[in-house]
């Protein structure tokens, strides 16, 4: 029987995929992209499910990219160079990344939880999910440029709107590791606590997340992924179109009532 690449479990509304193949230190193959985006695609289908967890098992979150990939793609481009070799890599590459960052299409907030290294491609995942919980001793580096190889996994477009342009040139153009203390003080992850901590964090976060209206956390979701890319005035629109909805639910109506009444709303997503 084949491994399980990645373990789902439910804590309630709450939804924890984890990285299963910790003798590899969780290296990103084809394999475990493929298990990922099918765990993925079964949780965005469960409308009871408010925020999900992603984390890594063994001492890693994941050291990234899988040498033997890289290198069989390298061996091709170096035997076959030209644009029909160019091609299908680049092809194969699109199709990879879109396996990983298949995480961005969950409806709920994520949140990463690197509770070890998490390098390159690793860390290009972390940074697609919304919120990032790192260990302060966590080893954290986009080190593509060091391996010879072009920044890949959004994280060219994602770094620069976590952390700013200069600290982005920083660590792509340099490839260096940063520890999560230092990445919580540019912004590159949003808390740093001690390892034992980190997955038991992300999870009382996300419950914290899950305790509020699904429907708005969702919407304000897709609100936050557009809110870079557009005007204040299409953000605006985007705003006033998410509150007339919501106008229309019942979690509104108990949202209100409970802010009357001073105690905890009970929301059902409807």
């Amino acid at each position: 029987m084949a491994p399980e690449l990645v373990r789902v479990e439910r804590r309630g509304a709450v939804g924890l995929l984890v990285f299963e193949d910790p003798e590899r230190r969780n290296a990103m193959t084809e394999a475990m992209g493929r298990a990922l985006a099918s765990a993925v695609a079964a949780l965005a289908g469960d409308p009871a499910l408010r925020a999900v967890v992603l984390t890594g098992a063994g001492p890693a979150f994941s050291a990234g990219g899988d040498l033997d990939l890289i290198e069989s793609r390298a061996r091709a481009g170096r035997s076959e160079p030209g644009e029909p070799t160019r091609s299908r890599n680049r092809a194969f590459m699109r199709d990879f990344y879109g396996l990983f960052l298949s995480v961005r299409g969950l409806p709920c907030p994520s949140i990463a939880a690197i509770q070890g290294a998490a390098i390159g491609a690793g860390l290009a995942v972390a940074l697609a999910c919304d919120l990032r919980v790192a260990a302060r001793d966590a080893k954290l580096g986009l080190n593509f440029a060091r391996l010879g190889i072009h920044p890949g996994m959004g994280s060219s477009w994602t770094l620069p709107r976590l952390v700013g342009p200069a600290h982005a040139g920083d660590l792509l153009l340099t490839g260096r590791s940063i520890d999560g203390a230092e990445a919580e003080r540019i912004g590159l992850v949003n808390q740093a606590v001690e390892r034992e901590a980190v997955v038991p964090r992300a999870l009382a976060w996300a419950a914290e997340i899950a305790e509020c209206a699904p429907l708005a956390v969702r919407g304000a979701k897709r609100s936050l992924a557009q809110a870079l890319a557009v005007s204040l005035d299409e953000q605006l629109d985007c705003e006033a179109e998410q509150q007339a909805f919501c106008y229309e639910t019942t979690d509104l109506a108990e949202g209100l009532r409970a802010a009357r009444e001073k105690r905890a709303p009970r929301f059902v997503g409807r």
